[in-house]
């Protein structure tokens, strides 16, 4: 009975703490007598928490605003230098490596091409070795200050589920990039030089997109959203509830992968018809190509569909559109909105976003005829409630929103932070911590 007290008031301890963290992150700076009503916490609850939180660096004055009539309120934000979290999205054609601070500032950054060598797992854990290492470097930053990676990759991700040889941690399966089972927690944390208590978070690349966006970009203040994140690859992730609310959901979908042309062309998954194998840019590029448009047979994606929008829509000065090129984009819009009135009738969402580099690089062009095909698509009511709008973060958002996932637990542990156990269950490989795995003193 003692030790369910002591657990009982461990927790309401946390919790208080994670309220006036995740408030003040949000919503501040607030003063002490503001964070009373937007935390549900009475006075002196959050004195105490705020002298917590201030001894332990994790909060700063930020400037004294007058009252009407009583003494000046001091008003208090989040502190930066409070700790650090890295960002990583395993993209198509790039390792993007970024180094943040508390409020995810960018620090440093480094990226690795992919472009020879794929998606080689070997290469691609050595390129997040290096990177941190670079990034660290890069800021003088001390790894010790570290609170989590965070990565976005794409693919299915299990958790928490044994791998090939029995170690704990994220497994991915990505066929269309020729992953099957790849135990990359257990390699990231055999290979990456940090304090073995920094835990690591490995989360769909799409689904850190939608993260980024419903937090700091076009999906904020929504309670539901559609972020489609489009490159090389095309997928999305379905996002609910507020960022502050217990309830918030985050799940991402297979959306490339769903079908849009019965007996179509055949996708890199292997199945036919999909999304994918018309919007994304590598079958873009491939598309344009096999109808004779003029690209060496080696060019890149990016390149690629530059060259095809920039036929396709010159400038007024410039030859008349390339009609090859004019119907392949056509083609691609009407595509994206009818898969796009899927997701409006199977999730009635608020909004849709659309990232990804290809994403926004085509969105300036086909968004209004996205948005025309979607309402031609979906029903009409749920048609008439949803916005189809470009994401507000840029190409960057995938490594940002792989830096909230770590950011996100650790708000929710009221900003204590991961410390080794001493204990067994903490050493399941070489001096590494399993994610998720804290001491009782870290929640204490």
């Amino acid at each position: 009975m003692a030790e369910r007290s002591r657990r009982t008031v461990r927790d309401l301890r946390r919790g208080n703490r994670a309220r006036v963290l995740q408030r003040l992150y949000f919503d501040g700076p607030l003063s002490r007598q503001e964070l009373g009503p937007a935390t549900g916490l009475s006075s002196g609850s959050i004195s105490n928490v705020v002298a917590e939180l201030a001894a332990e660096g994790l909060l700063q004055e930020a400037g004294i605003v007058d009252s009407d009539g009583g003494r000046p309120r001091t008003l208090l934000r989040v502190a930066p230098d409070g700790g650090l979290f890295v960002g990583i999205d395993i993209g198509e054609t790039r390792v993007r490596i970024e180094l943040f601070d508390l409020s995810l500032t960018e620090l440093a950054r480094t990226d690795r091409l992919l472009a020879q060598h794929g998606y080689d797992v070997e290469r691609i854990v050595g390129h997040v070795r290096t990177g941190v290492s670079d990034v660290l470097r890069d800021a003088g930053a001390d790894p010790g200050r570290l609170l989590g990676i965070g990565i976005g990759v794409p693919g299915i991700i299990e958790r928490d589920a044994p791998d090939a040889v029995g170690g704990p941690g994220a497994v991915v399966h990505g066929p269309t990039i020729g992953w099957s089972a790849v135990p990359f927690e257990r390699l990231l944390r055999a290979a990456v030089d940090v304090p073995p208590q920094v835990p690591f978070f490995i989360d769909n690349g799409a689904r850190t997109l939608g993260q980024a966006e419903m937090w700091f970009g076009g999906g904020r203040g929504a309670q539901s959203a559609a972020v489609a994140l489009i490159g090389s690859g095309v997928g999305a992730s379905v996002n609910r509830g507020d960022m502050l609310d217990q309830d918030l959901s985050n799940a991402a979908l297979e959306w490339g992968h769903t079908t849009v042309q019965l007996r179509g062309r055949r996708c890199r998954c292997g199945s036919i018809g999909c999304l994918e194998a018309y919007a994304g840019a590598e079958a873009m590029r491939e598309r344009w190509y096999e109808a004779g448009g003029p690209l060496p047979e080696d060019t890149d994606d990016e390149t690629a569909l530059a060259a095809l929008l920039e036929a396709a829509r010159p400038a007024p000065d410039g030859p008349d559109p390339d009609p090859v090129a004019a119907t392949i984009l056509d083609e691609t819009a009407e595509c994206l909105g009818a898969a796009l009135a899927d997701l409006i009738n199977l999730f009635l969402p608020e909004r849709i976003l659309l990232g990804g580099w290809a994403g926004l690089l085509i969105g300036p062009h086909l968004l209004p005829q996205i948005r025309a095909y979607a309402r031609e698509y979906a029903l009409g009511h749920a048609a008439a409630r949803t916005t189809i709008d470009l994401g507000h973060l840029g190409p960057d958002a995938v490594t940002v929103g792989a830096a909230t996932l770590p950011l996100s637990d650790f708000l929710a542990r009221g900003g204590t932070r991961p410390v080794p156990d001493p204990g067994p269950a903490a050493t399941p490989g070489p001096g590494r911590l399993p994610a998720h795995h804290y001491s009782r003193a870290a929640t204490g």
